[in-house]
């Protein structure tokens, strides 16, 4: 179910950790999908500095020196705090008191299955990640989700077991919690409110689906809710619990967006990432970044000017395929093969849009760099707002528990 009221576009969150300078990869595989999606959905962008933590635990300069760098980056790109709440995850307690109180109800076993915890270890065997907190990571993100309600949560098909993680998480804490004194009673005092043809409407939907496992009708019966203007969000929550026979839905179920993002390719040819040095980062000077892709690695085989290649092979064709039109990429393809072209001019072609696509950034970069009172205060702003909404997602919580701190 949606966390928001109708009329209001869908809560859309999605965090980045704070571990070094931004580099083409985050650009393509993020900020671009961030910048659109602040035109369409009620967005909350955070610096997930707490994870960061979980890998970095020994080196937190790295994370503090990254933060501020971070942000600018995100602004240069075009996140948009008019548009979207920007915040600091640490600066906002309610993620932690939420992990928390979700670390009481979830199994150990749905932790230690996630399949991204056996991966990191064995590509990180440098670290020693044998910690409390790496293992809990993937239920603070859930926390993270939780706790602003979020209905869309962009992924990429690596991170879509996290979100269902978050799914059986909500659905257990609803589970445990959501069954209110009396809630038979108040959900069918709910269904009355919404006038005879939509209440025998929405029984005979409920019936359909917890009698025969009718999908269409769950669905048609969540569309129905979604439009009642003369009931509470309270007993709108408590009704699409009802539905499913649950209780009162206190932590909606979010929803993964999966992102189409090209995929950005390291100078070498694996994927961009610090940690190989193949990076072209966001504010390297164009001599820098022209340095870099002149000197790329190409096809082994075309070891002569007049030997043929294959640009499946070569690490700049990747980069053809993401700044280069249908054109470019059969001038590519036939002169690379027939050695009709050199290694140098077909990079020559790659250098041009990736500096112009640079330059735009980079000047706004150095605009808010000047003014880091005015970053900060962006912030500040974002933390409050952030703040606020995951307020009074734990108000209902706490009451939920019987942490109301009620008489």
């Amino acid at each position: 179910m949606s966390a928001v009221m109708p009329g209001q576009p869908m809560r859309v969150l999605s965090g980045m950790r704070p571990t070094g300078r931004l580099h083409l990869g985050h650009y393509h595989g993020v900020l671009k999908n961030w910048v659109k999606l602040q035109a369409e959905y009620d967005c909350f962008f955070f610096v997930a500095d707490w994870h960061a933590l979980t890998t970095h635990y020994e080196n937190p300069h790295i994370i503090e020196e990254s933060v501020w760098d971070m942000v600018v980056d995100w602004l240069a790109a075009g996140v948009d705090p008019n548009n979207a709440t920007l915040f600091i995850q640490s600066r906002v307690p309610a993620h932690a008191e939420l992990n928390v109180l979700l670390s009481m109800i979830t199994p150990l076993s749905w932790l230690e299955r996630v399949p991204s915890y056996k991966d990191q270890q064995l590509q990180l065997k440098e670290r020693d990640l044998s910690t409390y907190g790496f293992l809990g990571y993937p239920l603070l993100q859930s926390a993270d989700i939780l706790v602003y309600r979020a209905g869309l949560v962009p992924v990429g098909e690596d991170q879509v077991a996290h979100v269902e993680l978050t799914r059986e998480v909500a659905r257990r804490f609803n589970h445990l919690y959501g069954r209110e004194p009396g809630y038979e009673t108040r959900a069918e005092e709910a269904i009355k409110k919404m006038g005879k043809k939509n209440a025998k409407m929405y029984r005979e939907l409920r019936t359909a689906y917890m009698e025969q496992g009718d999908r269409e009708a769950l669905e048609t019966a969540r569309a129905l809710l979604e439009r009642q203007k003369n009931i509470t969000l309270g007993d709108k929550e408590r009704l699409f619990g009802f539905l499913e026979g649950g209780g009162k839905i206190i932590l909606p179920e979010p929803q993964a967006m999966l992102t189409q993002a090209p995929k950005m390719p390291g100078l070498d040819g694996r994927k961009m990432s610090k940690s190989y040095d193949n990076v072209i980062s966001l504010r390297d000077p164009p001599a820098e970044v022209e340095k870099k892709l002149r000197t790329m690695p190409t096809d082994p085989a075309r070891v002569h000017r007049d030997d043929p290649g294959d640009p499946d092979k070569c690490p700049v064709w990747d980069f053809h395929m993401i700044y280069s039109d249908a054109e470019r990429k059969d001038w590519v393809q036939k002169g690379c093969r027939s050695a009709k072209i050199g290694c140098l001019e077909c990079k020559q072609t790659i250098i041009d849009p990736v500096l112009a696509e640079l330059k735009p950034m980079q000047e706004r970069a150095v605009e808010f760099s000047r003014d880091p009172l005015l970053v900060r205060n962006i912030i500040a702003d974002g933390c409050k707002r952030a703040q606020d909404a995951a307020e009074t997602t734990l108000v209902d919580v706490r009451a939920a528990i019987g942490l109301g701190y009620s008489g």
